[in-house]
């Protein structure tokens, strides 16, 4: 067993020390600095929460050494930023294999100061996973709080539960999925990379997330964002211009779409999608998309994922009758 244990301590360190390379030091705000992980020989990824400033930032090199940066773009929805120096860097090993799954080890990497760090734990869920995605459901269900007949109650119940989810499951859905662990993250470890056991990258740490549990955007999602970020220079982000709040909807129109609430539009801009497609203040948005909108964390990851420039179908009750009609998505 000693043996054993040994042996498997010696490949843990030599996987960290074969991934250092290109594990680098970030500082872009104005406390402790945060970590860097080399996308390709000048590109480096870090967190977008990070990046306090988008002039006087300075990567440090695993030799000792400091460049400036210049800032590419931002993804919010992802918490991921995008740098690039004036230098050849050693990528570092992306995966090209599956997801890691639930119970596989993982490796936490993080540089917030010159040396190397790490930090070891277990891959407890993926929102990627058919049981991911399950347990999204759950909890979405949960949130929009179907209390039939218990109409005094729905309010109160329905914002414990919306308080008690909020920033964890709503913003991984913004964010396209995650894969959770139990690494302790360090501070200044978000940005770094999450290694597998076979020593390949499988996402980007971060803390920009709340919800309790240790988060790390998936490599799909930092792929998708980093080829907008080097085409466009910015990601595009669906627009309607209304601003909404949660309402109930009549009894009549509830139980004909099997839904409690909806969003009640309070103000619309003028020229703006919303009010070329007819929508009126007072309308109750009831889906976008063909997406059910009962609570506006579901508009936001609605307009986070339909193109913008696409036709999208609108249903929204007036004057207690459901009325259905289509609206083009605007940028924001």
């Amino acid at each position: 067993m000693a043996r054993l244990l040994e042996q498997l301590s010696k490949e843990m360190a030599d996987l960290v020390e074969g991934a250092a390379e290109s594990v680098l030091r970030v500082d872009a705000r104005r406390r402790l600095p945060a970590t860097g992980i080399v996308w390709s020989d000048n590109l480096i990824l870090t967190a977008h929460h990070v990046v306090e400033s988008e002039d006087g930032i300075s990567v440090g090199l695993a030799d000792g050494s400091q460049v400036g940066a210049a800032l590419i773009g931002r993804d919010p929805r992802i918490d991921l930023a995008l740098l690039r120096i004036d230098a050849n860097l050693k990528p570092a090993q992306w995966s090209a294999g599956e997801d890691l799954r639930v119970g596989q080890l993982a490796l936490a990497l993080g540089r917030p100061r010159q040396h190397i760090r790490a930090s070891l734990g277990v891959v407890t869920g993926s929102a990627r996973s058919p049981e991911g995605k399950r347990q999204f459901k759950r909890m979405k269900a949960q949130l929009r709080g179907r209390m039939k007949g218990d109409k005094q109650g729905w309010r109160r119940r329905a914002w414990r539960r919306r308080r008690a989810w909020d920033g964890g499951a709503w913003s991984l859905a913004l964010a396209g999925g995650a894969i959770h662990t139990d690494v302790a993250m360090y501070p200044g470890f978000s940005g770094g990379p999450l290694l597998g056991v076979d020593g390949m990258v499988y996402g980007m740490n971060t803390s920009g997330f709340r919800g309790g549990v240790s988060t790390a955007i998936p490599l799909a999602s930092i792929r998708e964002s980093v080829a907008t970020l080097l085409e466009k220079g910015k990601i595009q982000t669906g627009y309607l211009g209304i601003g909404v709040q949660t309402a109930q909807l009549p009894d009549g129109v509830a139980a004909s779409l099997e839904q409690d609430a909806g969003l009640l539009i309070v103000s619309i801009e003028a020229d703006s999608p919303a009010a070329k497609a007819g929508l009126l203040v007072g309308d109750i948005l009831t889906a976008l998309g063909g997406d059910a909108m009962e609570h506006v964390d579901e508009l936001q990851i609605a307009l986070a994922r339909l193109a913008v420039g696409s036709e999208a179908d609108l249903q929204f009750a007036r004057g207690g009758a459901i009325q259905a009609g289509s609206v083009v998505i605007g940028e924001r």
